[in-house]
């Protein structure tokens, strides 16, 4: 079962980990309004090791980074419309996910120094900009690179689009 817990308490349990020579995946992502394609991402990260954490972006970093977005701006929905507790506990519930982890989007590098993870899974392709973590700087880290390509037709936009048209 999945578990929401600190970066301080993760690190323990990633000295643990490595004594018993488990390999860890590590994704991030908002994950607001969870969709069958955020299920299928963690499914296919929960494959590249033995535990799998999960790395949800902050309210507050997720609001900056669409307060950013020009497109995002003109829309009436604030994001994140879940907050980051609810959505933690979503993600932990799922039996894909060993763990999960809030961090702030303008430091994502301090948590992997930190983690140290063995794979870094980026939704998307490689180069693009689907990533919470940005480019692939911490390979020569030892950390090796994940990108499992987005489920076409879903995404948290489209289904706020949707809700917005069943209310028109």
């Amino acid at each position: 079962m999945g578990k929401v817990v600190s970066q301080d308490e993760l690190l323990c349990y990633r000295d643990e980990w490595k004594r018993d020579g488990k390999h860890v995946a590590l994704t991030s992502g908002v994950f607001d309004l969870l969709h069958p394609g955020h299920v299928r991402l963690l499914e296919q990260a929960a494959g590249l090791g033995n535990v799998l954490i999960v790395a949800i972006q902050s309210d507050a970093s997720v609001r900056k980074r669409f307060a950013l977005c020009e497109e995002t701006a003109k829309d009436s929905a604030a994001r994140p419309i879940t907050p980051a507790a609810e959505r933690g506990e979503i993600l932990g519930a799922l039996a894909a996910v060993d763990f999960v982890v809030e961090f702030d989007a303008s430091e994502p590098r301090k948590l992997i120094q930190k983690l140290a993870p063995d794979v870094l899974v980026m939704g998307g392709s490689p180069g693009s900009d689907d990533s919470d973590f940005g480019d692939d700087k911490s390979e020569g880290a030892g950390v090796k690179f994940a990108h499992i390509p987005l489920e076409p037709g879903y995404s948290t936009s489209g289904l706020i689009e949707r809700i917005k048209r069943s209310r028109a």
